[in-house]
């Protein structure tokens, strides 16, 4: 017993205290796979914010750091027409944050600094979601910046009050992007017009947004069984009434 407590005094000991930076980003790479006492400071504004960092939070903890009315989405689709580009975002709060994914973080209160302190594995791992907009084939990227990033050429979220998490294009090369927040990248470049649509969990999308003009597709079970094979979406709708997954995402025929 006595050896025990000795072992868990020295593992104790040997946690090492990270202040991971907003600003500048920390070099996660010597902690990676290592539990930590870590501390991470940041300013968040009323309304949407985007946030990516290299360790994992509960429901709980957003709730105890950011208030019971804040939101957690993540992008699931990209589609595109014209010059325009929706990007669909579901709730995912119930599972919290991942580390080295990025987010669309809604916070209800003032604008001020919060603080997270907490025992937590770093990771050090590329933050980024990469999809193929559907009837553009454009590919679009959000990356979660893990350290100070030129904008030229990408979008962002508007801050102060954002009710609507817009991203818009930036070409501030002088502010860029700080450290845990994240961005988005078209391979057209930035001059498309970018739309937020949010869904709620476990909500399913129409067949428009997931399968577009004639592609062809195959359609599953929610089971993982193949119920049809080299479809478009008309074909898709004289399914039988019921849910089915296309493209990795939840479709409702009616």
């Amino acid at each position: 017993m006595i050896a025990l407590m000795a072992l868990m005094a020295l593992t104790a000991c040997a946690q090492q205290a990270v202040n991971l930076s907003s600003y500048s980003g920390t070099n996660v790479n010597r902690y990676d796979g290592t539990e930590c006492n870590v501390t991470f400071n940041r300013v968040y504004f009323t309304g949407w914010n985007t946030i990516s960092v290299p360790f994992s939070m509960s429901e709980n903890e957003l709730n105890e750091v950011f208030g019971t009315d804040c939101k957690l989405e993540k992008l699931v689709d990209v589609a595109g027409e014209g010059n325009t580009l929706t990007l669909t975002f579901q709730d995912c709060k119930a599972s919290g944050v991942q580390a080295n994914t990025p987010y669309i973080l809604y916070y209800t209160g003032e604008i001020q600094n919060r603080k997270v302190a907490k025992l937590a594995t770093l990771f050090a791992a590329p933050s980024e979601l990469t999809f193929i907009a559907k009837g553009t084939g454009e590919t679009v990227q959000m990356v979660g910046a893990q350290s100070r990033t030129d904008g030229k050429g990408l979008y962002g979220v508007l801050a102060k009050d954002n009710t609507d998490a817009k991203f818009v294009s930036v070409d501030d090369v002088e502010n860029g992007f700080y450290a845990t927040r994240c961005f988005v990248k078209v391979s057209s470049g930035n001059s498309a017009q970018l739309i937020t649509r949010h869904i709620a969990a476990g909500e399913v999308s129409r067949i428009s947004d997931v399968v577009s003009g004639n592609e062809i597709v195959d359609v599953y079970s929610i089971s993982g069984v193949k119920v049809a094979s080299g479809v478009n979406a008309a074909r898709i709708a004289q399914l039988p009434a019921g849910i089915y997954v296309v493209n990795g995402q939840k479709i409702a025929v009616k």
